[in-house]
Protein backbone atom coordinates (compact mmCIF):
# COMPACT_ATOMS: atom_id res chain seq x y z
CA UNK A 1 0.00 0.00 0.00
CA UNK A 2 2.91 2.52 0.59
CA UNK A 3 4.55 1.67 -2.56
CA UNK A 4 1.39 2.32 -4.28
CA UNK A 5 0.45 5.42 -2.25
CA UNK A 6 3.96 6.69 -3.34
CA UNK A 7 3.62 5.76 -6.66
CA UNK A 8 0.18 7.71 -6.88
CA UNK A 9 2.03 10.44 -5.34
CA UNK A 10 5.02 10.98 -7.97
CA UNK A 11 2.46 10.95 -10.70
CA UNK A 12 0.91 13.46 -9.11
CA UNK A 13 3.54 16.07 -8.60
CA UNK A 14 3.76 16.49 -12.56
CA UNK A 15 0.66 17.52 -12.88
CA UNK A 16 0.53 19.61 -9.18
CA UNK A 17 3.56 21.16 -10.41
CA UNK A 18 1.41 23.19 -12.86
CA UNK A 19 0.24 24.93 -10.01
CA UNK A 20 1.71 27.71 -7.96
CA UNK A 21 -0.82 27.88 -5.08
CA UNK A 22 0.70 25.05 -3.14
CA UNK A 23 1.66 26.08 0.77
CA UNK A 24 4.16 24.03 2.81
CA UNK A 25 2.63 22.92 6.19
CA UNK A 26 4.30 25.06 8.59
CA UNK A 27 6.39 28.31 7.26
CA UNK A 28 8.10 31.25 7.74
CA UNK A 29 6.49 34.32 6.04
CA UNK A 30 8.93 35.16 3.31
CA UNK A 31 9.37 36.71 -0.15
CA UNK A 32 9.52 34.61 -3.24
CA UNK A 33 13.44 35.15 -2.96
CA UNK A 34 14.20 34.22 -0.15
CA UNK A 35 16.27 31.09 1.48
CA UNK A 36 13.57 28.68 1.46
CA UNK A 37 14.68 25.78 3.75
CA UNK A 38 12.88 22.29 4.38
CA UNK A 39 13.38 20.03 7.66
CA UNK A 40 11.97 16.67 8.23
CA UNK A 41 11.26 16.87 11.69
CA UNK A 42 10.76 18.93 14.73
CA UNK A 43 14.15 18.97 16.01
CA UNK A 44 15.80 19.87 13.06
CA UNK A 45 13.50 22.36 12.20
CA UNK A 46 14.44 24.48 15.51
CA UNK A 47 17.91 23.74 15.39
CA UNK A 48 17.70 25.40 12.24
CA UNK A 49 15.44 28.34 13.68
CA UNK A 50 17.91 29.39 16.37
CA UNK A 51 20.97 29.33 13.89
CA UNK A 52 18.73 31.91 11.62
CA UNK A 53 18.11 34.26 14.80
CA UNK A 54 16.37 37.44 14.09
CA UNK A 55 16.83 35.88 10.18
CA UNK A 56 14.64 33.26 10.64
CA UNK A 57 11.23 35.63 9.81
CA UNK A 58 13.42 36.35 6.58
CA UNK A 59 13.58 33.10 5.17
CA UNK A 60 10.89 30.02 3.87
CA UNK A 61 11.29 27.59 6.77
CA UNK A 62 9.38 24.62 6.86
CA UNK A 63 8.62 21.62 9.15
CA UNK A 64 7.65 19.11 6.99
CA UNK A 65 5.78 16.24 9.44
CA UNK A 66 2.76 17.86 10.95
CA UNK A 67 2.52 17.40 14.38
CA UNK A 68 1.57 13.99 15.65
CA UNK A 69 3.03 12.76 12.46
CA UNK A 70 4.82 9.16 13.25
CA UNK A 71 8.39 9.25 11.72
CA UNK A 72 8.61 5.33 10.62
CA UNK A 73 5.41 5.72 8.63
CA UNK A 74 5.50 9.23 7.24
CA UNK A 75 5.23 9.31 3.04
CA UNK A 76 5.54 12.49 1.67
CA UNK A 77 2.39 13.57 -0.30
CA UNK A 78 2.49 15.35 -3.52
CA UNK A 79 2.60 18.93 -2.27
CA UNK A 80 5.52 17.57 0.02
CA UNK A 81 7.49 16.51 -3.22
CA UNK A 82 6.51 20.00 -4.60
CA UNK A 83 8.10 21.97 -1.17
CA UNK A 84 11.31 19.86 -1.29
CA UNK A 85 11.79 20.33 -4.99
CA UNK A 86 11.73 23.99 -4.48
CA UNK A 87 13.95 24.41 -1.49
CA UNK A 88 17.39 25.59 -1.23
CA UNK A 89 18.22 23.30 1.63
CA UNK A 90 16.83 20.23 2.41
CA UNK A 91 17.49 18.77 6.03
CA UNK A 92 16.54 14.64 7.28
CA UNK A 93 17.47 12.68 9.66
CA UNK A 94 18.96 9.47 7.61
CA UNK A 95 17.27 6.99 9.18
CA UNK A 96 15.62 3.63 7.65
CA UNK A 97 12.44 5.53 8.31
CA UNK A 98 13.86 7.89 5.86
CA UNK A 99 13.92 5.83 2.78
CA UNK A 100 11.71 7.36 1.00
CA UNK A 101 14.31 10.31 0.95
CA UNK A 102 16.24 9.14 -2.04
CA UNK A 103 13.48 8.68 -4.56
CA UNK A 104 12.17 12.13 -3.62
CA UNK A 105 15.74 14.30 -3.95
CA UNK A 106 15.45 11.75 -7.76
CA UNK A 107 12.26 13.07 -8.63
CA UNK A 108 12.17 16.37 -7.34
CA UNK A 109 15.61 17.26 -9.57
CA UNK A 110 17.00 20.63 -8.81
CA UNK A 111 20.83 20.86 -8.98
CA UNK A 112 21.18 23.72 -6.56
CA UNK A 113 19.65 22.38 -3.44
CA UNK A 114 21.67 20.72 -0.78
CA UNK A 115 21.07 18.52 1.60
CA UNK A 116 22.16 17.70 4.88
CA UNK A 117 21.89 14.08 6.30
CA UNK A 118 22.29 14.58 10.43
CA UNK A 119 23.01 10.92 10.87
CA UNK A 120 25.79 11.07 8.09
CA UNK A 121 26.95 14.16 9.93
CA UNK A 122 27.43 12.29 13.25
CA UNK A 123 28.98 9.44 11.89
CA UNK A 124 30.38 7.54 14.05
CA UNK A 125 28.36 8.65 16.98
CA UNK A 126 25.43 6.68 15.35
CA UNK A 127 24.07 3.91 17.85
CA UNK A 128 22.95 0.38 16.32
CA UNK A 129 18.86 -0.08 17.91
CA UNK A 130 19.83 -2.19 21.02
CA UNK A 131 17.30 -5.15 22.65
CA UNK A 132 17.93 -5.39 26.21
CA UNK A 133 16.92 -8.05 29.13
CA UNK A 134 12.85 -8.31 29.52
CA UNK A 135 12.48 -5.96 26.43
CA UNK A 136 10.11 -7.37 23.85
CA UNK A 137 11.22 -8.17 20.43
CA UNK A 138 9.31 -6.98 16.87
CA UNK A 139 7.78 -10.37 15.64
CA UNK A 140 9.17 -9.94 11.73
CA UNK A 141 7.07 -12.13 9.59
CA UNK A 142 9.41 -11.46 6.66
CA UNK A 143 12.17 -13.65 7.91
CA UNK A 144 12.52 -17.17 8.04
CA UNK A 145 12.61 -18.81 11.64
CA UNK A 146 16.44 -18.93 12.64
CA UNK A 147 17.45 -16.00 10.10
CA UNK A 148 19.04 -13.40 12.61
CA UNK A 149 17.91 -9.79 11.86
CA UNK A 150 19.72 -7.09 10.20
CA UNK A 151 20.94 -4.27 12.49
CA UNK A 152 20.07 -1.16 12.10
CA UNK A 153 20.95 2.49 12.76
CA UNK A 154 19.16 3.74 16.50
CA UNK A 155 17.72 7.10 14.44
CA UNK A 156 16.86 8.65 17.57
CA UNK A 157 19.95 10.66 17.41
CA UNK A 158 18.48 14.25 18.08
CA UNK A 159 18.01 13.15 22.20
CA UNK A 160 21.51 13.85 22.80
CA UNK A 161 22.12 17.11 23.72
CA UNK A 162 25.83 16.39 22.59
CA UNK A 163 24.47 15.38 18.90
CA UNK A 164 22.64 18.28 18.82
CA UNK A 165 26.02 20.44 19.22
CA UNK A 166 27.87 18.63 16.27
CA UNK A 167 24.48 18.82 13.88
CA UNK A 168 23.92 22.73 15.02
CA UNK A 169 27.87 23.33 13.89
CA UNK A 170 27.13 21.90 10.66
CA UNK A 171 24.03 23.76 10.06
CA UNK A 172 25.52 26.97 10.83
CA UNK A 173 28.38 26.03 7.98
CA UNK A 174 26.00 25.06 4.92
CA UNK A 175 23.65 28.32 5.79
CA UNK A 176 26.62 30.16 5.50
CA UNK A 177 27.89 28.81 2.15
CA UNK A 178 24.12 28.95 1.21
CA UNK A 179 24.24 32.89 2.30
CA UNK A 180 27.77 33.95 2.80
CA UNK A 181 26.54 37.84 3.37
CA UNK A 182 25.26 36.33 6.57
CA UNK A 183 27.91 33.32 7.31
CA UNK A 184 29.13 35.62 10.47
CA UNK A 185 25.96 36.43 12.37
CA UNK A 186 24.74 32.33 11.54
CA UNK A 187 27.89 31.16 13.11
CA UNK A 188 27.90 33.70 15.89
CA UNK A 189 24.07 32.39 16.42
CA UNK A 190 24.69 28.38 16.34
CA UNK A 191 27.37 29.51 18.49
CA UNK A 192 25.30 30.83 21.66
CA UNK A 193 22.91 28.20 21.00
CA UNK A 194 25.38 25.66 21.24
CA UNK A 195 26.70 27.00 24.50
CA UNK A 196 22.88 27.13 25.84
CA UNK A 197 23.16 22.90 24.58
CA UNK A 198 26.76 22.70 26.63
CA UNK A 199 24.65 24.37 29.72
CA UNK A 200 21.92 22.15 29.54
CA UNK A 201 24.65 18.60 29.06
CA UNK A 202 26.08 19.77 32.05
CA UNK A 203 23.49 19.82 34.20
CA UNK A 204 22.46 16.11 33.14
CA UNK A 205 25.80 15.23 33.96
CA UNK A 206 25.93 16.11 37.76
CA UNK A 207 21.95 14.86 37.87
CA UNK A 208 23.63 11.34 37.01
CA UNK A 209 26.44 11.72 39.11
CA UNK A 210 24.65 12.76 42.33
CA UNK A 211 21.21 10.71 41.25
CA UNK A 212 20.12 8.10 44.52
CA UNK A 213 20.01 5.64 41.39
CA UNK A 214 20.74 5.21 37.98
CA UNK A 215 18.26 3.42 36.06
CA UNK A 216 14.85 4.15 34.76
CA UNK A 217 12.31 1.47 33.39
CA UNK A 218 9.97 2.83 30.42
CA UNK A 219 6.72 1.10 30.07
CA UNK A 220 6.44 1.86 26.85
CA UNK A 221 8.23 2.17 23.19
CA UNK A 222 12.40 3.37 24.14
CA UNK A 223 13.34 6.05 21.75
CA UNK A 224 15.86 7.36 24.80
CA UNK A 225 18.91 5.02 23.98
CA UNK A 226 21.24 8.60 23.18
CA UNK A 227 19.81 10.68 26.24
CA UNK A 228 21.20 7.17 28.27
CA UNK A 229 24.16 6.78 26.59
CA UNK A 230 25.23 10.47 26.90
CA UNK A 231 24.97 10.08 30.99
CA UNK A 232 25.95 6.21 31.47
CA UNK A 233 22.41 5.16 32.64
CA UNK A 234 20.65 1.88 32.36
CA UNK A 235 17.29 1.25 31.44
CA UNK A 236 14.67 -1.55 31.14
CA UNK A 237 11.78 -1.23 28.45
CA UNK A 238 8.86 -2.27 27.16
CA UNK A 239 9.94 -2.23 23.80
CA UNK A 240 12.31 -1.04 21.04
CA UNK A 241 12.03 2.73 20.35
CA UNK A 242 11.42 1.73 16.48
CA UNK A 243 8.97 -1.19 17.26
CA UNK A 244 5.56 -1.64 16.04
CA UNK A 245 4.51 -3.59 18.80
CA UNK A 246 1.19 -2.51 20.65
CA UNK A 247 0.51 -4.66 22.94
CA UNK A 248 3.54 -6.25 25.70
CA UNK A 249 3.50 -9.83 26.60
CA UNK A 250 2.78 -11.55 30.10
CA UNK A 251 6.31 -12.22 29.76
CA UNK A 252 7.28 -8.69 29.35
CA UNK A 253 4.76 -7.37 31.65
CA UNK A 254 6.23 -9.80 34.46
CA UNK A 255 9.74 -8.84 33.67
CA UNK A 256 9.25 -4.99 34.00
CA UNK A 257 6.70 -5.61 36.91
CA UNK A 258 9.61 -7.44 38.51
CA UNK A 259 12.46 -5.25 38.09
CA UNK A 260 10.26 -2.49 39.68
CA UNK A 261 9.82 -4.31 42.32
CA UNK A 262 13.45 -5.34 43.05
CA UNK A 263 15.43 -1.96 42.04
CA UNK A 264 12.03 0.01 44.55
CA UNK A 265 12.07 2.27 41.51
CA UNK A 266 9.49 5.52 42.24
CA UNK A 267 8.87 5.87 38.75
CA UNK A 268 7.63 4.37 35.41
CA UNK A 269 7.90 6.10 32.27
CA UNK A 270 6.41 6.49 29.04
CA UNK A 271 6.50 8.36 25.79
CA UNK A 272 4.14 11.45 25.02
CA UNK A 273 2.49 8.98 22.46
CA UNK A 274 2.42 6.23 25.21
CA UNK A 275 0.64 2.59 24.39
CA UNK A 276 -2.40 2.24 25.82
CA UNK A 277 -1.95 0.78 29.73
CA UNK A 278 1.69 -0.56 29.33
CA UNK A 279 2.95 1.33 31.92
CA UNK A 280 -0.67 1.06 34.01
CA UNK A 281 -0.50 -2.53 33.74
CA UNK A 282 3.21 -3.02 34.78
CA UNK A 283 2.83 -0.92 38.08
CA UNK A 284 -0.71 -2.81 38.80
CA UNK A 285 1.56 -5.86 38.79
CA UNK A 286 3.56 -4.77 41.55
CA UNK A 287 3.09 -5.15 44.91
CA UNK A 288 2.71 -1.75 45.81
CA UNK A 289 1.17 -0.29 42.77
CA UNK A 290 1.85 3.09 43.73
CA UNK A 291 4.53 4.12 41.33
CA UNK A 292 4.66 7.55 39.54
CA UNK A 293 3.89 7.54 36.08
CA UNK A 294 5.50 10.33 34.60
CA UNK A 295 6.62 11.18 30.62
CA UNK A 296 9.65 11.26 28.83
CA UNK A 297 9.24 13.82 25.66
CA UNK A 298 10.69 12.13 22.55
CA UNK A 299 9.78 15.26 19.96
CA UNK A 300 7.97 12.93 18.04
CA UNK A 301 4.80 14.90 18.45
CA UNK A 302 6.69 18.12 18.52
CA UNK A 303 5.33 20.97 16.32
CA UNK A 304 6.32 24.78 15.74
CA UNK A 305 5.27 26.12 18.58
CA UNK A 306 7.68 23.98 20.62
CA UNK A 307 11.56 24.64 21.50
CA UNK A 308 14.03 22.12 21.41
CA UNK A 309 15.90 23.09 24.63
CA UNK A 310 12.34 23.58 26.60
CA UNK A 311 11.46 20.69 26.17
CA UNK A 312 15.26 18.89 27.26
CA UNK A 313 14.71 20.56 30.22
CA UNK A 314 11.37 19.28 31.04
CA UNK A 315 13.14 16.02 30.33
CA UNK A 316 15.76 16.61 32.89
CA UNK A 317 13.11 17.60 35.53
CA UNK A 318 11.31 14.11 34.78
CA UNK A 319 14.39 12.12 34.91
CA UNK A 320 15.17 14.13 38.38
CA UNK A 321 12.39 12.26 39.39
CA UNK A 322 12.53 8.65 38.32
CA UNK A 323 16.50 8.92 39.48
CA UNK A 324 15.72 9.99 42.83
Amino acid sequence: MKKYMLALGLSLLTVLGLFTGCSPKAETASGSDSLKIVATIFPEYDWVRQVLGDRAGEVQLTLLLDSGTDLHSYQPTAADMLTIGECDLFLYNGGESDAWVERVLATAANPDRRTLSVMEVLGDSVLEEEVVEGMQEEEDHDHAEGEAHEEEADEHVWLSLRNARTACAEIARVLGELDPDHAAEYQANAENYMAELEALDGEYTALAENAARRTVLVGDRFPFRYLMDDYGLEYYAAFSGCSAETEASFETIAFLSGKTEELALPCILTTESPQPGVAETIRSNTASGDQTILRLDSMQSAGTGDNYLDIMKENLEVLRQALA
